[in-house]
């Protein structure tokens, strides 16, 4: 397909920036053949069966996974390397002690010696692409050049990717330049640079979809928060979910969760059974742009068009939704395979595993079955509750942040923060238990502020004072709240059933946006009382719930004191109004 003629190009509307940059990366890679995608079904099919061809792809069994396919990645490359990923600002400061730092004429050597010839033999890919509705003002564009077919359909999945975007970039002349090779998949030769300044990013050495799909969190996250910053938004690490009361009205929230900690479930969530009347819609599971509106309230687009998300532990129970949408169309990375040939994964109920995610005959004495961090990456549109307003080029208006983390103590079940500034300080001290999604030892406890420790593009003195200032523009600004759904008793046991039940939390803190629950005053921010909350069909036990909604003073004190360390962190970036805010907090719990 690629081959016929090297450097030519079928598609119309490419601008001279776009196609001098691409000239100059060929001639720096020395490819074999250029293919510029356009985004359509045909080379979608025609890749596929590529991929399959070449064994990087194996068809699932199509009786039971129709159209389904199983990528396997190299074992040293399973997860993000947060330790090879730099931020390459002129001033180190401005990268932050969040980032690992590098001068870009450094970076910029390092990598030229490293993409130097790398393609020979290859096809380079052109894969324009725009991160939310090609029609709204509030989406940005990018140009990926990948050499792994993989990465182009994963593209192709997660952005709106091909002609459409290309023809946008041509009217607006601006792109995000991405630059990516798998190169020869050595640890030791592995990098993801970017270059906020230059709004570019470099990758190298990894096909992992957080390291290779340059949209996602390089583009989506890192470089946005930087554009958002210099423009007045907020590019965030937040799901979009749209909860109709059965009154029919319909409110958004968007929530930020560290990976792993429940954020494709609570984008899907499905009601209880005992909370008759209730619709849950999908904007987004994962990553949230948000502008101030013109009536004064913030307002969200979901960049993506598709899911990437965690398999393990995906069943009926715990997210139907997901569990339906990944039965057909959806491409796996690092599961293992039944005798039958269909996917497994730990977390899944019935089926057995007999080749494990490396496609060696399963035995435990090699780990999990299924990698802990193995992925599916589907269209958007095939969860059943996809939400229509992920195309709308106005976004959807927000009544609540929500943040949260995994706490097995101190943080209760929810509370809500006293007003904008105190709620950007209960963002900043995110704690959570790390996981699977990044390299690095799972269980140890972490300050994530908004969840975006690894994606901020720029010191996080800077950002929460951006934080700050865009609250101040808001007339009408979302209130923001905490949750905590790991709650764990003496015994280890969770105290809160999670999953749909968290839909009784949510309804607590929509009511509160709408003046109509109560609520009790504490030195943390408001909780719910027992009876504010509706646990009607909900088995649980009164000390439980006493547990939940408790606050331990000496405990916060602690946790204060911590959070005040932390802020230090950022020195003179630290906004005099957050280390305010702690000094308040420290002072109520005194």
């Amino acid at each position: 397909m690629a081959t016929a003629a090297a450097h030519a190009h079928p598609l119309s509307s490419i601008s001279k920036p776009v196609g001098d940059w691409v000239h100059s990366i060929a001639e720096l890679t020395q490819p074999e053949a250029i293919h510029w995608c356009d985004g359509s079904d045909a080379e979608y099919r025609q890749l596929m069966t590529e991929l399959q061809q070449s064994g990087e792809l194996l068809k699932l069994n199509p009786e039971h996974f129709p159209n389904c396919f199983l990528a396997r990645s190299h074992p040293s490359d399973v997860a993000r390397v947060e330790h090879l990923t730099f931020v390459c600002t002129t001033n180190p400061e401005d990268a932050g002690p969040n980032n690992h730092w590098m001068a870009p004429a450094d970076a910029h050597a390092k990598m030229r010696e490293l993409f130097k010839g790398c393609m020979k033999g290859r096809t380079l890919y052109v894969v324009p692409y725009c991160m939310g509705p090609i029609d709204s003002p509030y989406s940005r564009c990018g140009v990926e050049i990948t050499d792994s077919a993989y990465v182009v359909i994963n593209m192709a999945l997660m952005t709106r990717m091909g002609r459409a975007a290309l023809e946008r970039i041509g009217r607006e002349g601006s792109f995000v330049k991405g630059l990516h090779s798998t190169g020869e998949l050595d640890p030791n030769r592995r990098f993801i640079m970017h270059f906020p300044e230059e709004l570019a990013i470099e990758s190298f050495g990894s096909g992992y979809g957080g390291n290779a799909l340059l949209g996602k969190k390089c583009h989506a996250l890192r470089i946005a928060s930087y554009q958002a910053r210099n423009e007045g938004w907020l590019a965030e690490h937040m799901l979009i979910v749209g909860l109709q009361n059965p009154q029919g009205e319909t409110h958004y929230i968007a929530a930020a969760f560290p990976s792993a900690c429940g954020k494709t479930n609570l984008a899907m969530l499905i009601p209880p059974g005992s909370m008759p009347g209730w619709k849950v819609f999908t904007v987004g599971d994962d990553i949230a742009w948000l502008h101030p509106g013109p009536d004064g309230r913030l307002y969200a687009i979901n960049p993506e068009a598709g899911y990437f998300g965690v398999v393990p532990g995906t069943n009926p129970k715990t997210n139907r939704n997901a569990y339906e949408m990944i039965r057909r169309d959806t491409l796996f990375t690092n599961v293992a395979l039944t005798a039958d040939n269909d996917p497994w994964w730990e977390g899944l109920e019935g089926g057995t595993p007999v080749i494990d995610w490396q496609g060696r005959p399963y035995d435990t004495k090699h780990g999990p079955a299924a990698h802990p961090n193995s992925r599916f990456t589907v269209s958007a549109k095939k969860n059943p509750n996809y939400s229509p307003e992920a195309d709308s080029p106005r976004g959807v208006p927000i009544s609540a942040i929500v943040f949260g983390g995994r706490r097995r103590g101190v943080a209760p079940l929810v509370y809500e923060a006293r007003d904008w500034n105190h709620g950007v300080l209960v963002g900043a001290s995110v704690a959570s238990e790390t996981t699977a999604a990044a390299i690095g030892e799972a269980g140890v406890l972490r300050r994530d502020p908004m969840a975006m420790k690894p994606f901020a593009g720029y010191n996080f003195g800077d950002y929460w004072n951006h934080w700050l200032a865009i609250g101040a523009k808001l007339k009408h600004p979302p209130r923001i709240y905490h949750v905590n759904w790991f709650r764990r008793d003496a015994n280890n046991k969770f105290l809160w059933p999670g999953f749909g039940d968290n839909l009784r939390v949510l309804e607590w803190m929509l009511k509160r946006c709408a003046g109509a629950a109560e609520a009790t005053e504490t030195a943390i921010g408001y909780l719910p009382r027992a009876k504010d909350l509706n646990l009607a069909g909900l088995d649980i036990a009164a000390s439980a719930l006493e547990q939940l909604l408790s606050v331990d003073a000496r405990e916060w004190r602690t946790e204060a004191a911590d959070m005040g360390r932390y802020m230090d962190e950022f020195g003179a970036r630290t906004p005099a109004a957050l280390r305010a805010e702690v000094q308040a907090l420290q002072q109520r719990l005194a």
